[in-house]
């Protein structure tokens, strides 16, 4: 067992961002999260997307967001447990017993949950069930990897027209296939891809795929028409994804659906314990990680005061800090 002021469940943007805030006013930091890399849901799902609203940033790629937080958090030099996940939580004098799931136990003055939509896995792509070959992904880390490639994307949400116009400056083609006439996607982003050479199939199904060891083709189906072939070296399924608070759920937190509840402190219903970003929930709650960075520095501070009664919730400016 060790001891650690704030100990941070979920290495995301949110996290991150409070690593960096948590050793701003010189608390020491422990920042844990089950994915191998800090970065969260962006680096293991969008890290080339472009972000658009992010407060200073006109546009930045996900992967570079990640490094850029990761930076700033490094001069406070906090402790990362990545590939570990929170499974319990207890009280030792009053303060938090975090038991992780590689057998250590942290003894914080706070926790703070940062954990997104917890731990998520990607709705399959039926039509994959009967391929056994290589070239069905449900992310693309690296756009590269995909170039003069003949590129099938199935979806109709962000990350499928994401995706798509990403794609589309190095694919040798890009089709995409979604079973409505509606999507889920901003306007602006549709219409967008719609303006690119992109093939856009609706009220369509992916019935199948070919290849040997790894897809060559696909068959779609779109309503009222016979099966059309389309060539493909890599079918991106971007289906979304559901997702799980595992253990989270068992700590007795007050939860509203999957998310966790909390007050305008951001603290939840437990002793010492907060919730930022995506994962929190409260009145008018707006999902954006420009969001989760007011709401983790505002939890730091809270957190703060709680350790050390003495503290001023507003510790100044940073600028002032020098």
């Amino acid at each position: 067992m060790r001891d650690v002021d704030v100990a941070i469940v979920g290495a995301g943007p949110t996290g991150l961002f409070g690593a960096y805030y948590a050793g701003f006013r010189g608390l020491s930091v422990a920042v844990i999260d089950a994915l191998p890399e800090p970065g969260g849901q962006v680096t293991a799902m969008y890290p080339e997307k472009a972000i658009y609203d992010v407060a200073g940033f006109p546009c930045i790629r996900g992967r570079d967001l990640v490094n850029n937080l990761v930076e700033q958090a490094a001069q406070f030099t906090p402790e990362y447990r990545l590939g570990v996940r929170a499974e319990a939580l207890s009280y030792l004098d009053g303060k938090p017993l975090l038991e992780l799931s590689d057998g250590s136990i942290l003894h914080c003055g706070a926790v703070i949950i940062t954990g997104g939509l917890g731990s998520f896995t990607a709705r399959p792509l039926p039509a994959a069930a009967e391929f056994t070959g290589d070239g069905v992904v449900y992310f693309v880390p690296r756009l590269n990897e995909l170039a003069s490639q003949d590129v099938v994307i199935v979806g109709g949400g962000d990350s499928a027209f994401d995706w798509a116009m990403s794609l589309q400056p190095i694919a040798k083609s890009i089709t995409l296939v979604h079973r409505r006439d509606k999507f889920r996607a901003h306007a602006s982003t549709v219409a967008r891809v719609r303006a690119l050479p992109v093939t856009i199939l609706v009220n369509a199904e992916l019935t199948r795929m070919d290849g040997d060891g790894r897809v060559r083709g696909v068959e779609v189906v779109v309503k009222g028409e016979p099966p059309q072939q389309f060539p493909a070296d890599t079918v991106v399924a971007a289906l979304g994804f559901t997702a799980d608070l595992g253990p989270l759920a068992e700590w007795g937190l007050t939860l509203d659906k999957r998310h966790i509840v909390v007050d305008t402190t951001m603290a939840t219903n437990l002793s010492r314990v907060f919730a930022a970003g995506d994962i929190s929930e409260y009145p008018g709650k707006v999902r954006l990680i420009a969001v989760g960075f007011g709401e983790v520095a505002t939890a730091v501070n809270n957190a703060a005061v709680v350790i050390d009664p003495a503290a001023h919730l507003f510790p100044g400016h940073s600028s002032d800090a020098g």
